[in-house]
């Protein structure tokens, strides 16, 4: 396993982070199969958890506070807040009313006195930047939470947070959340830019392209895959985008091949390689998974691979633009855009 450093946290992490989406009822997987993932994903290296208030409404939290007794100390642990949580209208977003609840329950749900960092999962049009970072600083300021970050903020509202913060003498986003792969580039032209002006820490969601670089979507195949079930839209063949990414991938796969590498290799380390990215976020939902994805913790590669790699899917470019999560707003609200 390799290591960086987290943004300028002095905070030492590895460059695979066991992310808990999965954990539960949306990934199928039981208390059991959690401790497993977690006990051989720190054995294996990885010290730093990421999961959030939202997954499963609580559940995956339950269950890495229960996956991580007697080791809380080895590890960075991270959880996130905002996305609604129930039907409550004030259960959600980052005012401080919210994010103090909401941490308070995070916080139960783990069963510790604090997490290492606390992720805004979503920019909150409805709250300022003030107001947020007003928050997390009293929180930090209280020991519960020793750092915060956000999580695929478009790059204008890294910025804006990022003056505010100043602006206002109160501590600031020291990482960012954005999602990443070889299929989708566009953080490229815009949001990597931005982070490593300020020295953010940038972990990466989405690696494989949800499941799309997995190995397990390929020509010919039928696609049967846990997201594809979920998801059938992102996977239907009958659409442009998703026909560019399966060209695409047939592409990826015989540079993998070449290069004696998994698919999932190749796509790790892709993102690893980066100099803006510090480390990606894996998902597994079964041993399997995970053991396929840690393969590629100390996988690099070559400069002529990545120069290839440049030539399926050209820098900055995003071959679904349209499931981005970073739009800014007026773009997908009429609402905001017209008067």
């Amino acid at each position: 396993m390799r290591y960086r450093t987290l943004g300028r946290t002095g905070v030492q992490v590895s460059t695979l982070v066991l992310g808990a989406m999965n954990f539960g009822r949306l990934g199928g997987t039981s208390q059991d199969d959690v401790d497993t993932l977690v006990g051989t994903a720190l054995d294996a290296g990885v010290n730093l958890i990421d999961t959030a208030d939202m997954y499963g409404q609580g559940e995956s939290e339950v269950m890495v506070g229960k996956a991580i007794k007697g080791r809380r100390d080895d590890l960075v642990l991270a959880t996130k807040a905002a996305m609604p949580m129930g039907e409550e209208r004030n259960h959600r977003g980052t005012s401080r009313r919210w994010l103090f609840t909401a941490l308070e329950d995070s916080l139960r749900r783990l069963d510790v006195d604090h997490v290492d960092l606390y992720q805004v999962h979503r920019w909150d049009p409805a709250t300022s930047d003030e107001e947020a970072l007003s928050a997390l600083t009293d929180l930090q300021r209280a020991g519960k939470i020793r750092y915060f970050g956000s999580s695929t903020f478009p790059a204008y509202r890294i910025v804006q947070a990022q003056w505010a913060a100043r602006e206002n003498h109160l501590s600031r986003y020291v990482t960012e959340q954005p999602s990443y792969s070889i299929l989708q580039r566009g953080i490229e032209a815009h949001v990597l830019p931005v982070t490593q002006e300020y020295g953010m820490g940038v972990l990466a969601w989405s690696p494989l392209a949800s499941g799309w670089l997995s190995g397990a979507v390929r020509a010919g195949r039928e696609i049967t895959t846990n997201r594809s079930q979920a998801l059938p839209q992102r996977f239907d063949l009958t659409d442009p985008a998703n026909q560019a990414r399966l060209d695409a991938v047939e592409k990826l796969a015989k540079i993998a091949e070449q290069a004696d590498l998994s698919l999932i290799q190749l796509a790790l380390g892709f993102v690893t390689a980066h100099p803006g990215v510090t480390s990606a976020l894996i998902g597994p939902r079964t041993l399997g998974h995970l053991e396929s994805q840690l393969a590629a913790a100390d996988t690099v590669l070559p400069a002529d691979v990545l120069d290839e790699l440049d030539t399926i899917v050209a820098p900055g470019v995003d071959l679904a633009a349209h499931e981005k999560f970073d739009t800014p707003p007026a773009l997908l609200d009429p609402a905001l855009r017209r008067r």
